[in-house]
């Protein structure tokens, strides 16, 4: 994504988490979507699920909310390192439920006129991070 693109007026900064209490266990996603003057929030319990589940399906529903607000280029950030390799093509997927939401990450991102995705410390992902802590204290 080129600076121009960052200034354009569709253009958005998403941040996702995943976590999960055991791996597998009761699970949560936490989404931050900043879009023009506005920051939507997600936090949503996902039931039984593995930490990268949780992972991929935060993933999956900040894109979804990003195309629903006509989003066009996203600078995308997660503190998963593997999500973000796998995304980028340097790691296989191989686990056969991952490549499930693997491929649908890959459908969604094929949306838009544009994209960065980049693994950020989880200290960088703080808000993503408490949203999806708390969805699975919900689910609790």
């Amino acid at each position: 994504m080129t600076e121009e693109d960052a200034d354009s007026s569709n253009s958005a900064l998403l941040y996702c988490d995943g976590a999960s209490s055991g791996n597998p266990g009761e699970s949560g996603i936490g989404v931050v979507l900043t879009f023009k003057d506005s920051t939507y929030e997600i936090s949503e319990p996902i039931g039984i699920a593995t930490n990268n589940i949780a992972e991929y399906t935060a993933l999956i529903r900040g894109l979804s909310k990003a195309r629903s607000l006509k989003v066009d280029r996203l600078q995308i950030f997660l503190d998963s390192e593997l999500l973000v390799r796998q995304i980028k093509g340097s790691y296989k997927v191989k686990n056969e439920k991952l490549k499930e939401l693997y491929q649908h990450v890959i459908s969604l991102l094929k949306s838009f006129k544009g994209y960065n995705i980049q693994h950020i410390p989880r200290e960088q992902n703080k808000k993503a991070d408490a949203l999806a802590k708390k969805a699975v204290k919900a689910a609790c």
